[in-house]
């Protein structure tokens, strides 16, 4: 699959964003969304062919996309944005147009450990593909509300906390979505890119 953005970054190394292949990217992707801290991305228990049945399915929406970031090559974390006013963020908030929405979900450290910049390094490369390759505004993100560790990441890359709100239950043909108690935070693409 074509890239769809390449940054280098000074100290950490060279992070791809491209298209997340269901069927040559679903080991990895299994491996992440089966682990208990993925619980809220509502796979856990599924096979690694529904996983590829449902990022197959999610390939075919226009609202919907997942993408496989890479640093140095190796598979590094999961991105979905979408459409927040199609998705059930979108009853939770007032969207505005050049909205985006964003879920990550980060691989484990690999076998030379974290590093310190790991996050950030990551997060940079998405929130300038998010803001400048996709052309949004802003981007909206929704962690649990229990998730410290993933607020105050995203509060040092710059996202700006917004309400607390309760997110609805969804149920899909292999997917369950509890009722999330999310926190939101909003990045705008001038709060990124001063100047």
């Amino acid at each position: 699959m074509t890239d769809l953005h390449i940054q280098h970054i000074d100290g950490y190394g060279t992070v791809r964003i491209r298209p997340l292949d269901p069927e040559g990217d679903a080991g990895p992707v299994h491996a992440w969304v089966s682990e208990e801290r993925a619980a809220f991305w509502g796979m856990n228990g599924l096979s690694e062919a529904q996983v590829a049945e449902i990022y197959a399915h999610m390939a075919t929406l226009d609202t919907h996309h997942a993408y496989l970031v890479t640093k140095d090559d190796r598979p590094a974390a999961l991105l979905q944005t979408y459409e927040p006013a199609a998705d059930r963020v979108g009853e939770c908030y007032d969207v505005r147009p050049g909205d985006l929405g964003v879920h990550l979900l980060l691989a484990p450290a690999g076998p030379d450990g974290p590093h310190t910049n790991w996050t950030s390094a990551l997060l940079t490369a998405m929130t300038t593909f998010a803001l400048r390759v996709l052309d949004r505004h802003r981007i909206v993100v929704d962690p649990d509300v229990r998730n410290a560790k993933a607020l105050a990441r995203f509060e040092r890359q710059g996202f700006r906390r917004g309400p607390a709100v309760v997110l609805p239950e969804i149920d899909l043909p292999e997917v369950h979505l509890p009722q999330k108690h999310a926190q939101l935070a909003f990045l705008d693409r001038a709060a990124a890119f001063p100047g």
